[in-house]
């Protein structure tokens, strides 16, 4: 099996520069995120971005890392053991599939093309 392993990550050398350069901290950590997304299937780029606009949003509003670190916590357990959380899709995949199966649903109107005027 032929796996891609993913590169050393130097917690050291990263939190030294976060001490030392956060500006040049602040543009690899960004040039890192933004090669990610890039990386990812195109299907869920959109998403991924999203995210990470909330997380860069918590950071930006937070008093502090710590709090900002927590938020961002709690927003990812929110997301796996909310209402429609992963665990509950986990554990309950037919009962959201029946769910998506009722959703209401519209009727796609096709409209023809008028011809331009000449």
């Amino acid at each position: 099996m032929d796996e891609e392993k993913a590169p050393d990550f130097d917690f050291d050398l990263w939190s030294q520069l976060a001490q030392q350069e956060p500006e040049k901290f602040e543009a690899l950590r960004q040039q890192m995120i933004d090669d990610l997304i890039t990386q990812s299937p195109l299907h869920l780029r959109q998403r991924m971005t999203g995210l990470q606009w909330q997380v860069d949003q918590i950071r930006r509003q937070a008093s502090n890392p710590m709090a900002a670190c927590l938020q961002i916590s709690q927003k990812m357990w929110a997301n796996v053991l909310g209402d429609n959380g992963l665990l509950k899709v986990l554990q309950e995949p037919k009962e959201i599939l029946k769910s998506l199966e009722n959703a209401p649903t519209a009727k796609v109107l096709s409209f023809g093309r008028s011809k331009p005027d000449k």
